[in-house]
């Protein structure tokens, strides 16, 4: 960081633990995310909406984090950066409830000591969006290449590193041609994170009333499932993201660790997966996440 770096100071509702945030799913292996293991600090680029881009350096301390960006922000910019810092680490989240609940079940008590519960998500819903669209049909190291050369190619260079880079904004994404993204190895998602991208820019998609509004769970997925690309899993991975848990997400791996824990290995289908969870209610996404699974 440079000698003009801002300083803020965040508390967290506990219990909060940063690494259980960090480590909560493969996001952070997703630039602009970074991690030190060692020293357990978070990084990240950012954009402000003054256009400012800076890096931070997240660190845990007593009460929440210490945030450090590499410029020296205004009032405003500080208490916009406040906000994002807030959301991507659900500082505000309050999960007593769940872990109340959760108390009672042996393969969730670990989640209780270890303040697990938060998920990590990027400062936008637009980043996570592309993210979860670049998730479908693919590897995670597939995953990483695709957001890697996003971010690579048509991201804006922070100041202080030109070497890393935001997230490309909808505006940026919009003027690229979809066979442009597909060329940078996004295939055929490539023509979904251009529409995603030309939607979000033109205001033809309003992401941040689903972030920000008092949409129903139901309402926010019929609205996730109306954008091109986003089918019933990814749309039951954003609502997680967005702190909606009515809904497990029901892929091959769900249905293979349910089949394990509950059936003998006998072969389960969606609505196997959902009965095993659904007495958990408004909950119960969480609670499949964060299941302590048998594995081989």
């Amino acid at each position: 960081m440079t000698e003009n770096a801002t300083q803020l100071h965040l508390a967290a509702l506990p219990p909060f633990s940063l690494s259980a945030v960090v480590l909560s799913h493969g996001w952070i292996r997703l630039p602009p995310f970074g991690y030190d293991r060692d020293s357990g600090t978070l990084t990240y680029v950012t954009r402000l909406g003054s256009d400012t881009i800076t890096g931070l350096q997240i660190a845990e301390v007593r009460d929440g984090v210490d945030v450090t960006a590499g410029a020296t922000l205004t009032a405003q910019e500080q208490a916009e950066l406040a906000a994002q810092v807030t959301w991507m680490l659900g500082l505000n989240q309050d999960l007593v409830p769940f872990y109340t609940q959760a108390r009672g079940e042996p393969k969730l008590a670990h989640v209780i000591g270890s303040a697990r519960g938060r998920i990590l998500r990027s400062s936008t819903l637009f980043e996570d969006t592309v993210k979860t669209i670049l998730t479908t049909n693919t590897s995670w190291a597939g995953t990483i290449r695709m957001v890697t050369a996003l971010v690579d190619r048509y991201g804006t260079p922070q100041p202080a590193d030109p070497a890393r880079r935001a997230f490309p904004t909808p505006s940026q994404l919009s003027a690229v041609p979809a066979d442009e993204l597909r060329a940078a190895g996004l295939g055929y998602r490539a023509p979904f994170v251009a529409d995603l991208a030309r939607g979000v820019a033109n205001g033809g998609i309003e992401l941040a009333a689903l972030r920000d509004g008092d949409l129903t769970t139901p309402e926010v997925r019929t609205q996730l499932l109306a954008i091109k690309g986003i089918g019933a899993y990814a749309a039951t991975n954003l609502l997680m993201l967005l702190g909606h848990y009515d809904f497990v997400p029901i892929d091959s791996w769900a249905k293979q660790m349910v089949s394990r824990e509950w059936h003998d290995g006998a072969p389960v289908g969606k609505g196997e997966v959902k009965a095993a969870f659904e007495t958990w209610g408004k909950w119960q996404g969480l609670a499949y996440w964060f299941w302590a699974w048998e594995r081989e």
